[in-house]
């Protein structure tokens, strides 16, 4: 397992095991398919509905969309299951991370509009998996993953979550649909009250927003009152589970203040609201669906920038979930947080919210920055990176690096 802490052990830190890296996108929506993607929602059946943004075209033509979802449900026979999957997955043209394990699903993947949905419908003729919350989003240049892996994982989620009760549902935050959560977050006396970093004794207050994702998803783009993660690591969050004065929720009166998490788009809530359930706080709330849920229904309301994702596209503007939004409304909105979107390098205000992976591979940080910087600094996130034994190209923002065997020899 993973998340290294047992409730019997004191735990300074949320520390999850570092043999599995985080890279989760989670939109969630239901889903009847045998349809086509399209723009907005579209009533698929009178029971079911499919959340869809726009699919892109990738090659030839050919409409490509990602596909994302999860679930906790028991699954007795996991290593048969993905048997199961193999099999159906067979001719499809599908690429990305699908997961089973004895607590449930986690998948991200793409591919042509038809074999995505084709595998979600599949899936969802099985009777535990019939509820489950699915969502699609545009893959302009085609897949968003290099390859399928298609396995058995100990761990659904970075860190593991064997020791969690993770199939009890009365352990993790009340779900709010994002009208719900917007109207929460609208209503707020100030917004400033849900600032983190308000003066003030925390027992006394009555709100609390947490983002629960990494700082440097924080970077491209987050709610309005929301404070930056201090980890671009999941795994090594504290807020809630340490003693030190400088905890995000230390002080708080666990029975009385509402604590609204959110992230992606869920599993994370998921599974750190159960730890804090764990701990003692009674009244938590998540986004059901997530950020990317939230933009697809609500629009930009209360939210500042894009949506990071952990695909090759990176960073997805609030449009590509609701096509009524506008560049200059968004614009309009960034403007208000002198702290949001900086070149990482020099700090400069930026106009387009995409990391990229600094040019050095033994580095690989992700990072924001201005085109300048970029040219400068051969893709670099830092001088000393631009002297490194291991340096792959400068690449466009819409591409993604590939293997070091593709570089070393120079050949670009």
């Amino acid at each position: 397992m993973a998340i290294s802490f047992s409730p019997t052990s004191p735990l300074p830190r949320f520390s999850l095991a570092p043999s599995s890296p985080l890279r989760i996108s989670y939109f969630s929506v239901r889903i009847s398919c045998v349809a086509s993607i399209s723009n907005g929602l579209v009533l698929a059946s009178s029971s079911h509905s499919v959340h869809k943004g726009e699919g892109g075209e990738g090659n030839g033509g050919v409409e490509f969309s990602v596909v994302t979802f999860y679930k906790f449900v028991s699954i007795e026979d996991p290593d048969g299951e993905v048997a199961k999957h193999h099999a159906f997955l067979k001719g499809l043209d599908i690429h990305g991370r699908i997961y089973v394990n004895e607590q449930g699903i986690n998948a991200q993947y793409s591919g042509p509009n038809a074999d995505v949905l084709a595998y979600a419908d599949w899936l969802k003729d099985d009777p535990r998996f019939s509820d489950i919350f699915v969502q699609t989003s545009p893959a302009l240049y085609g897949h968003a993953f290099p390859r399928l892996k298609m396995r058995y994982k100990p761990s659904l989620f970075e860190g593991g979550t064997a020791h969690l009760p993770m199939l009890d549902s009365t352990m993790r935050a009340t779900p709010l649909t994002p009208a719900e959560w917007r109207n929460r977050l609208q209503i707020s006396s100030n917004i400033e009250e849900l600032s983190n970093k308000k003066t003030g004794s925390n027992h006394d207050r009555k709100l609390l927003l947490l983002d629960v994702r990494n700082g440097y998803e924080w970077d491209a783009g987050h709610f309005q009152g929301a404070e930056r993660p201090d980890v671009d690591s999941f795994r090594y969050t504290d807020v809630g589970l340490s003693i030190h004065e400088t905890d995000l929720l230390a002080g708080v009166d666990k029975e009385n203040t509402d604590i609204l998490m959110y992230c992606t788009g869920g599993i994370r809530c998921d599974v750190y609201s159960t730890i804090l359930r764990q701990r003692g706080f009674q009244k938590l709330f998540t986004l059901n669906g997530g950020i990317s849920h939230y933009l697809m229904t609500e629009g930009s309301a209360e939210w500042i920038g894009n949506l990071f994702v952990f695909d090759s596209r990176l960073s997805l503007s609030p449009s590509t979930y609701n096509s009524t939004l506008t560049t200059s409304v968004r614009s309009q909105i960034v403007s208000k947080d002198e702290r949001f979107a900086k070149c990482y390098i020099c700090a400069s205000q930026l106009l387009e919210f995409r990391h990229r992976n600094c040019a050095n591979l033994d580095c690989n940080k992700l990072f924001l920055s201005c085109g300048n910087c970029v040219e400068e600094f051969r893709g670099c996130c830092c001088s000393d990176c631009t002297q490194a034994h291991r340096l792959r190209p400068v690449l466009p923002g819409y591409k993604r690096y590939q293997k070091w065997h593709r570089y070393r020899d120079g050949n670009f």
